[in-house]
């Protein structure tokens, strides 16, 4: 089920996050994300629009929406290919009129989700933080609840 995010939440989406950049950047040093995890609790979601996913009364993964951004989509990565990620997308499509993420050149996974979700490329850059490849990807929400 999805649900709104709530404080007594934030170890459980903190710790989604750090394991699945992990592992879904694993052409990235595991330290880089553990430096991170202070600036995702203190600024980047609190400035977020966040929902959680909950399965038998845990959190497995969350979604987070900066203005149009889709900033964040992870999964715990036990729970990886269970659709979980589909069904927080479907969500947050209702959310926004359109969606605009960034995702790394290196990151095939999520890249390869993405365009079959219905994202496309329009621009191609480096990731001020990292130096690393990446794309930036849009796609237009056809069925919002606004």
């Amino acid at each position: 089920m999805i649900e709104v995010f709530t404080q007594d939440k934030m170890t459980s989406v903190l710790d989604i996050w750090l394991e699945a950049s992990i592992k879904a950047h694993d052409f990235m040093p595991a330290n880089f994300w553990q430096s991170q995890v202070d600036a995702m609790r203190d600024i980047y979601l609190p400035a977020s629009l966040v929902y959680t996913f909950e399965k038998e009364a845990k959190t497995v993964g969350f979604y987070a929406l900066y203005e149009n951004t889709l900033a964040a989509i992870f999964v715990t990565p036990n729970e990886q290919g269970n659709g979980i990620g589909t069904q927080l997308l479907a969500h947050a499509k209702t959310q926004r009129d359109n969606l605009t993420l960034n995702v790394f050149q290196d990151n095939l996974a999520s890249f390869r989700f993405y365009l079959s979700q219905g994202f496309v490329v329009i621009n191609e850059g480096v990731d001020e933080h990292t130096g690393h490849q990446e794309y930036t990807m849009s796609l237009q929400c056809l069925h919002t609840d606004k």
